[in-house]
């Protein structure tokens, strides 16, 4: 587990997925069979009838997000279980930034926890650090599958994040809208992750 430092006091922790060739997770995402592509847990389709819009949302950000994303990939919970254990070059990273600081969060195995990813007010500073982070996540690879997550539909920190990876120059940045709750509700396994200072 690699540890990183930035410049003011958070919590997160680094562990990304092994890496394996595979088809783009955008291909990978769309060849799923019928009877998954109507399986869905936890309203992560849901439509609540929100705009979707190319600018990050500013707190509050527990609030209905909209069914797409410009310039990103919306991934439901089948399709991401079958990516995950099909091509393994994906990095699922969890923005979930809790009120409280708690020492640990139950997330998808194997998923980076990077609470403060999915603020609205992101600065040139923030941006940077964030970039600095997808750059070693990737090895530089700006082309390398992004998945990001965060509590639910109704959450827009991954949603922010998403945006903030695609202005950041990745390109193939998917947006998993159902969150921890669609995870845990298709009873696929969650693993607590210990954070740490950054």
């Amino acid at each position: 587990m690699a540890r990183i430092r930035w410049g003011f006091p958070s919590l997160f922790i680094f562990a990304a997925c092994s890496l394996a060739p595979g088809l783009p997770v955008a291909e990978e995402a769309r060849s799923s069979t019928p009877a998954a592509t109507t399986s869905s847990y936890a309203n992560e389709d849901k439509d609540f009838g929100i705009s979707a819009v190319s600018r990050p949302k500013r707190a509050p950000y527990h609030a209905p997000t909209p069914t797409q994303i410009p310039g990103a990939t919306v991934i439901k919970t089948v399709d991401l279980k079958r990516l995950i254990d099909t091509n393994r070059q994906a990095v699922i990273v969890d923005v979930l930034t809790t009120r409280n600081p708690s020492p640990s969060r139950a997330t998808i195995p194997g998923a980076v926890w990077l609470p403060k990813a999915g603020d609205g007010d992101f600065f040139a500073a923030e941006k940077e650090r964030f970039a600095a982070v997808l750059r070693k996540l990737t090895a530089g690879e700006t082309g390398r599958p992004l998945v990001f997550l965060c509590l639910n539909s109704e959450c827009w920190l991954s949603y922010n994040a998403s945006l903030h990876a695609i202005e950041a120059g990745y390109t193939n940045v998917l947006w998993y809208r159902g969150g921890s709750d669609a995870w845990a509700a298709a009873g696929y396994d969650m693993r607590g992750m210990q954070a740490t200072s950054w």
